[in-house]
């Protein structure tokens, strides 16, 4: 039995899947605001939960915001920010008496989409979160990448490159620098993106919606976002070449984006024609807490 931990800021998910991914059990308990301690003790009773109920011990995987230093091995860039600093891994795999896996939560939906979902059979997968905020991660031939700073796919903390001329206003971003794609391509920045333009605070759903029925400022938002994207990946694939691209988050469920940016990221690509497949993760909001579990391969 793998189990996997879905670390997320307002919920701690639990799952448990058995042979080929099949699920055994799922839970999700709030995550004790601003107290580390509270989220270890959160994390350890659900794993005693699931063990108990099963009947029998599993190895556990952990998604979480931010990652792991390479200097000194405690939490980093976690929007979480009572992890920061915090030995997380080691004191979970302490509190629980076993080896603990982790990655973040972007990395991990990439493993579980290339494991056994949009991505399966492809030999490089790219996973890429449209959420609150933008991340990525990479898998090849089935193994996730992590880098020498543990920062593989973190395309969301880039530059956004070609501004659209007079479109542009700068954006500050919660790293300290300015105009990242997350500042852009995330549903809130689509969101400011459509308030800059029409005056008016509406969630991307809603965007989408009005987009999708013709009104001009949504129209105009939402075709400078497409174009946004698509010179966004269009980078990944000029340095990657990915088979499969595959999008979760809330803007993935915007179903418009996948023929429209195929549509424009050729301009963008350098080569005569482009084979990157783009597609919507199969597990959706599930691919975070199995591909914590799926950090313990089926052997």
């Amino acid at each position: 039995m793998r189990i996997g931990i879905d670390l997320g800021g307002t919920k701690i998910e639990a799952l448990a899947l058995g042979d080929g991914g099949r699920e055994l059990w799922r839970q999700r308990v709030p995550t004790p605001a601003g107290d580390y301690h509270a989220i270890l003790d959160a994390i350890v009773q659900l794993v005693a939960r699931i063990e108990r109920d099963i009947g029998v011990p599993g190895s556990v995987g952990i998604g979480t915001p931010g990652s792991l230093s390479a200097v000194d091995g405690l939490m980093k860039n976690c929007n979480s920010t009572a992890l920061n600093g915090q030995p997380l891994h080691g004191d979970l795999a302490r509190a629980l008496g076993r080896e603990v896996r982790g990655a973040n939560d972007a990395d991990c939906f990439t493993l579980s989409e290339a494991s056994d979902g949009a991505g399966q059979g492809a030999d490089s997968v790219f996973g890429v979160i449209l959420g609150t905020g933008v991340g990525g991660g990479l898998v090849v031939s089935g193994r996730l990448l992590a880098g020498p700073n543990s920062i593989c796919g973190e395309w969301g903390h880039n530059p956004l490159s070609y501004p659209r001329p007079g479109y542009h206003q700068s954006r500050a971003c919660y790293c300290g620098r300015s105009d990242c794609i997350e500042t852009w391509l995330s549903g809130p920045g689509f969101e400011t993106s459509y308030f800059q333009q029409a005056g008016e605070r509406v969630f991307a759903g809603e965007i989408a919606a009005r987009a999708l029925a013709g009104e001009p400022q949504a129209l105009e938002v939402y075709d400078v976002y497409v174009d946004m994207l698509a010179r966004s990946l269009a980078t990944v694939i000029n340095i990657f070449d990915p088979y499969v691209i595959v999008l979760g988050g809330g803007m993935s469920n915007v179903d418009s984006l996948y023929g429209d940016v195929i549509e424009r990221w050729g301009e963008y690509v350098f080569s005569d024609r482009v084979d990157t497949q783009l597609r919507k993760a199969k597990h959706g909001d599930s691919s975070g807490v199995r591909g914590a579990a799926w950090l313990w391969p089926e052997e």
